[in-house]
């Protein structure tokens, strides 16, 4: 229900975007977030924005690199990132639940989504 899409390789200081698009009835009503798996590591939160696009978070690591935004209309959720290092190689999965009730913490963890796309490889070179 969830198709990531945009990824790719890169060097380093350069941009990519990356969108999921989601067949989820109850898209405009949910809790939308990206995560990403690098080789050898677990997944770890990216970025997320809840179901009226208000509210966004970011992990430390992104911040001020990497946007998020979503397109009710197109049920797409993208992800711009700019400024891309090394560190940031990783498979990108993108996650939807319902936005019922979350907390800034159920924003950022995985464990709140319910709904997972198969994600798409991103590689940044040196």
């Amino acid at each position: 229900q969830l198709i990531e899409s945009g990824g790719g390789l890169v060097q380093t200081g350069e941009s990519l975007s990356l969108a999921c698009a989601s067949s989820r009835t109850s898209f405009n009503s949910d809790a939308m977030a990206w995560f990403r798996q690098a080789p050898g590591k677990e997944r770890e939160f990216v970025a997320s924005i809840s179901w009226s696009g208000r509210t966004t978070y970011y992990a430390d690591s992104v911040q001020g690199r990497f946007t998020i935004s979503r397109d009710k209309a197109k049920k797409l959720t993208s992800l711009q990132m700019d400024a891309l290092e090394p560190e940031d190689t990783a498979v990108y999965y993108c996650a939807a639940d319902l936005d019922t009730y979350f907390t800034p913490t159920d924003y950022r963890s995985e464990s709140k989504y319910d709904t997972w796309g198969q994600g798409t490889q991103v590689t940044v070179s040196s």
